[in-house]
């Protein structure tokens, strides 16, 4: 491990910056603190302690860290979160402090090259399980702290949920406990790519967070490079190496949130196939929310749930870390190894749902159910007849069908998309009785096209009596990629091809007087950004040479386009 000291050291000369006033020392490393964070507001943290330090990592670069220390004399055990986010906002100060109260010395980490942390911005890389491990080496500085107990937590969600599994492979000795809510664990599949898709657009905004831009446009870059998955992607594919993460962890997903993927792979591979702390340790909560940590009351999106829905999140995490790091007999370890919430028809009184049920696994067992797309847009469990059967559209990147915003917009009235002109809707008769739907929904889809690539967007949703289309789950999928992630396959006009994929996990009782829809596009920016439809290779900036398409979805004897859903029979 690199030392360094004060008189080597380059500092960051920023308006509001404070003097350096304090010196800790350790065996191995020199830190260098001030009274107070730089620039820091005036906020009332009720007595907390707050500094900022710069840690230094195993090559003598240094992270920006800021400490949350309660009053007294401590030792205390520690929580951190890695984060490539800004620290300084009012809501993530004000939960720091709320920990810290609990008996906690709290550390807010930011990544190498972003902020204030030095080092080349390389995405997650350096702190995974590579060359450099910077959460491994934070996590055992805060360990080696005369104000630590030696045991040390992690919590954190989306991004400080990617960083706990990464963290959990490189085994930290002082690690003892985690606490993730909205998690991932495959960048490829959950972050940078989706379903094969890219988001060049969306990760030009990462300049915002190096402190070098062109950190950010070496890192798209490189990514352009390998558009397939491939052994560059599979070196942070944290679903390869269960079995070395060795921590009980408590995993909260969300229904709302498209990177429920990933919360419960990380639960079910570490409860199946993580080392003996890990394997049989873990739990897992998932309810009726958006991807977020803060947001999980009754009220989401344009949907008012009852107030069951609400999970109090700091107080429970409290206990999990008070249990683990502290000994206390709080007996959190003795709930139920599942939770998840049945969501139901809101606003409706007698409509069934709207409840928590436990389980040792997820999920639960159901029946794989085919439910094919019609001609005349509608549902049904009956197979097509037809011999020759589908519906055609126009998908053109130029012109492309609109979902605002960068966010999955679920648990909102979707017919806006759907009734924009080249979006497909196909709707089930009204039901005669609920129906519940738990576990992972499906599409197989039957396709072709003049172009030889484009994608296919498949939603689902809750259509109300009075015609609201509420949206549960959607996915998108890049036809290119129909046969693996590993390789390509371009198609060739006049074929029909299988796409087959996974569209969401959801636990829903669609309610008496409901129908059940599923909506299809190929395009809808700028939450998906589109594709060029030429089958060349991928660019970071849009080509001039995108083409239109007419897409074409098989609901025939031969090419029985389905969703095949997981239905819940209760006696």
């Amino acid at each position: 491990m690199a030392t360094s000291s004060p008189s080597s050291r380059s500092h960051h000369r920023l308006p509001g910056f404070l003097l350096l006033v304090a010196i800790f020392l350790t065996p191995e490393h020199t830190i260098i603190a001030q009274t107070q964070p730089p620039t820091a507001n005036a906020l009332n943290l009720g007595g907390v302690n707050e500094q900022h330090v710069m840690v230094p990592m195993r090559d003598g670069k240094r992270l920006s860290v800021y400490l949350y220390l309660p009053e007294g004399d401590g030792p205390w055990p520690v929580l951190f979160e890695q984060r490539y986010a800004s620290l300084r906002g009012n809501s993530t100060r004000l939960f720091a402090a709320e920990l810290a109260k609990a008996g906690y010395v709290v550390a807010l980490v930011n990544f190498r090259g972003t902020h204030l942390s030095e080092g080349k911005w390389v995405g997650y890389r350096t702190i995974q399980w590579g060359e450099l491990q910077d959460g491994y080496d934070v996590c055992e500085w805060l360990a080696e702290q005369k104000w630590s107990t030696g045991k040390v937590g992690t919590f954190g969600s989306s991004q400080g949920g990617y960083a706990q599994n990464y963290l959990a492979v490189t085994q930290p000795p002082h690690l003892v406990c985690q606490y993730m809510v909205d998690t991932g664990l495959s960048l490829f599949q959950e972050g940078y790519r989706i379903g094969g898709t890219t988001r060049p657009e969306r990760f030009k905004g990462m300049d915002g967070v190096a402190r070098n831009p062109q950190d950010n446009r070496d890192l798209l870059a490189e990514w352009f490079q390998h558009p397939h998955f491939d052994d560059y992607w599979k070196a942070e594919d944290a679903s390869l190496h269960f079995d070395k993460m060795n921590v009980p962890c408590f995993t909260i997903g969300s229904w709302y949130d498209f990177m429920n993927q990933g919360s419960i792979a990380s639960f079910q591979g570490r409860q199946a196939k993580g080392g003996p702390n890990s394997k049989g340790q873990q739990q897992l909560l998932i309810g009726p929310w958006l991807h977020g940590r803060t947001n999980k009351g009754n009220r989401v999106g344009e949907l008012t749930y009852p107030e069951n829905a609400a999970w109090p999140s700091l107080d429970h995490m409290v206990e999990w870390f008070d249990h683990y790091l502290k000994g206390k007999d709080n007996k959190v370890e003795e709930a139920p190894t599942v939770r998840y919430y049945v969501m139901g028809a809101t606003g409706e009184p007698d409509a069934p749902g709207n409840v928590w049920r436990n389980a040792d696994n997820f999920p639960p067992q159901s029946t794989s159910t085919p439910i094919y797309l019609q001609q005349d847009k509608s549902l049904s469990e009956k197979l097509p007849e037809k011999n020759k059967s589908f519906t055609s559209y126009i998908s053109d990147p130029l012109n492309p069908m609109q979902i605002p915003g960068r966010s999955f917009p679920g648990a909102r009235d979707a017919r806006a998309f759907e009734e924009q002109s080249e979006v497909l809707t196909f709707t089930s008769d009204v039901l005669e009785h609920p129906i519940e739907w738990t576990g992972r929904v499906h599409a197989e889809l039957f396709v072709s096209s003049t172009a030889p690539d484009t994608d296919f967007i498949v939603r689902i949703s809750d259509v109300y009596p009075d015609g609201r289309s509420i949206l549960i789950v959607d996915y998108p999928w890049r036809a290119r990629y129909r046969d693996g992630f590993d390789h390509e396959v371009l198609m060739e006009a006049g074929n029909v091809y299988k796409v087959a994929f996974p569209v969401g996990w959801m636990s829903q009782i669609f309610n008496k007087g409901h129908r059940i829809r599923v909506t299809i596009a190929s395009t809808g920016a700028p939450l998906y950004e589109p594709n060029p439809q030429t089958g060349k290779p991928l660019t970071i900036e849009f080509p001039e040479d995108a083409q239109k398409a007419t897409n074409s979805i098989h609901h025939s004897k031969k090419y029985p386009s389905k969703i095949i859903a997981p239905v819940l029979h209760h006696k």
